[in-house]
């Protein structure tokens, strides 16, 4: 929906308008017009005596109907429009070949400076101080650039769960950081500054810190350390080669367990280094319609489990993460349906863990998924200030999946740990 088309239209009903006031009417008004594709005049006609009071509340009732007569009046954020199609995402099918590669001095005889130097010979490559770089301003030519680095800080870390969400006991190590993956809903999109993909040559130095650490193991057997907060964990093992050193490191740390976290089918690595059973390959699953058309650039549910299966036939234990769960119209069926698909792909005494969690984000994301994607639908649900700040469904409707999703993934992995990510405690019904 044309937003100068929505703008001249509220002009013309109300013309008196003040600048915050048309904010917010443009706002809503653009919202509802876009999810419905309705003209403006059949979201808010025009009627004697319309004020911006009467057709805020109209509007506001048509955007959010399940949450309008109970959310406190701040939770609805109204943010002014700024398209900028300039940040359109291009999702022109391509491979991985960065234009420009700038490698750390300290590190330019690493093993995976050698690989980058064969395996991108028509690339530009440079030598790097390591002071701060001034990179590319557009996300959507992240992957054109790749810097080589040695990390000298964030090595070890919990996982950053909201305060008043239930923790899991998760740890991080940041193994990377930028995706070659176009997802409509990815954080990164608002949170990533340098725009390349950034890969440490210094593994060993993430390693040293795991023996002696103190770890919260939340509610499993073992502390759980994983990789892929800011990556996918194993979308660049072709050139990095981590999961060869990873691997070995925690078979022979039976106490610990590590988590490849991944959407992508890129297992040779571990296949070839073989099985451990306290290393497990969680993927993130979605319904197959929903992976089509939002998770751009990633291989289908079929193509990951088919991959998930030859993990766990080499050894591995598997984990799946429904995250995150939209409720699209028919979801109960399409998740059903995906959850089921899991369990006829795999063993299910190899399954580790499941997690659910449903979509959210924060309020400086909505604006680049808009901009980035202005066809999306993602955003087109009722979406609400929370108690961590962030954007959510209404708790009802929140409870109202997890009440029916949980049980399903419970009764389908018997044994399996099924967990909520990033929510309250009191909002999972997962006490078996």
């Amino acid at each position: 929906m044309d937003i100068e088309t929505i703008s001249s239209y509220l002009d013309g009903i109300l013309p008196a308008l003040g600048v915050n006031k048309k904010r917010e009417l443009l706002r809503l008004l653009y919202e509802i017009a876009k999810r419905d594709g309705a003209e403006p005049s059949a979201v808010l006609p025009a009627e004697k005596g319309l004020n911006f009071e009467r057709a805020k509340k109209i509007l506001l009732q048509k955007r959010y109907p399940l949450s309008f007569a109970s959310a406190p009046k701040n939770a609805f954020y109204l943010p002014k429009l700024e398209p900028n199609p300039a940040q359109r995402a291009d999702l022109t099918p391509r491979e991985f070949y960065p234009k420009n590669i700038y490698i750390e001095t300290s590190v330019q005889g690493s093993p995976l400076a050698a690989r980058a130097r064969e395996m991108f010979p028509k690339a530009a490559f440079h030598d790097w101080d390591g002071k701060e770089m001034v990179g590319e301003s557009n996300f959507s030519r992240r992957t054109e650039t790749l810097v080589i680095h040695r990390e000298k800080y964030d090595f070890l870390k919990p996982c950053p769960c909201s305060q008043g969400n239930a923790g899991c006991g998760y740890n991080l190590i940041n193994l990377g950081f930028g995706c070659r993956f176009e997802c409509e809903y990815c954080f990164l999109q608002q949170y990533q500054n340098l725009h390349a993909v950034l890969l440490p040559a210094n593994v060993r130095d993430f390693l040293d810190k795991i023996d002696g650490a103190k770890f919260n193991k939340g509610p499993f057997d073992r502390p759980r350390i994983g990789s892929g907060e800011f990556t996918d964990s194993l979308v660049f093992d072709g050139l990095t080669r981590y999961s060869r050193e990873l691997v070995p490191f925690f078979r022979a740390r039976p106490h610990l367990q590590f988590e490849f976290k991944t959407k992508s089918i890129c297992i040779e690595g571990l296949l070839e280094e073989g099985g451990a059973e306290n290393v497990v390959v969680g993927w993130s699953v979605n319904a197959p319609q929903f992976i089509e058309q939002t998770e751009h650039f990633t291989p289908s549910l079929t193509r990951r489990l088919e991959a998930a299966a030859l993990a766990a036939k080499a050894g591995y234990r598997l984990g799946f993460h429904f995250d995150p769960v939209v409720p699209f119209d028919g979801w109960r069926k399409a998740y059903t349906q995906a959850a089921e698909q899991i369990a006829e792909a795999v063993p299910a005494d190899k399954v580790a863990w499941i997690s659910v969690g449903l979509l959210r984000f924060s309020r400086e994301l909505k604006k680049a998924v808009e901009n980035r994607f202005p066809d999306n639908t993602i955003l087109d649900g009722e979406f609400l200030l929370d108690f961590d700040g962030k954007m959510r469904y209404p708790e009802e409707m929140r409870r109202r999946v997890y009440a029916y999703f949980v049980p399903l993934l419970q009764k389908l992995f018997p044994k399996t740990v099924v967990y909520v990510c990033m929510e309250k405690a009191n909002m999972c019904p997962c006490a078996k």
